[in-house]
């Protein structure tokens, strides 16, 4: 579904190679006994790049799938829809 937004898609996919990058950074720096506030700053790098693409994910399932079953005139489908997307918010808020 993500790929009916090129624009998203791309900016997703960008994101997840430079969260492997930083990921893989960590590695190579926990076996090379790295500094730990060094790390912790790409540990923390890791997490607002992952924070960025569930930003960009939410946004762009609201405004596919999301207006799709917002529009339905089945009350149900947009209840299920609204219950699922304010699960997936609450989840992502938490720290």
């Amino acid at each position: 579904m993500i790929q009916s937004n090129p624009e998203s898609y791309k900016s997703l996919v960008l994101s997840l190679k430079q969260a492997q990058g930083t990921l893989k950074k960590i590695e190579t720096m926990l076996e090379d006994d790295v500094y730990c506030w060094d790390i912790a700053q790409q540990i923390n790098a890791s997490i607002g790049l992952l924070k960025k693409m569930n930003a960009t994910l939410l946004r762009s399932h609201l405004l596919c799938c999301g207006k799709t079953k917002l529009q339905s005139k089945d009350s149900e489908e947009v209840k299920e829809f609204l219950d699922e997307f304010f699960r997936l918010v609450d989840v992502s808020s938490k720290k």
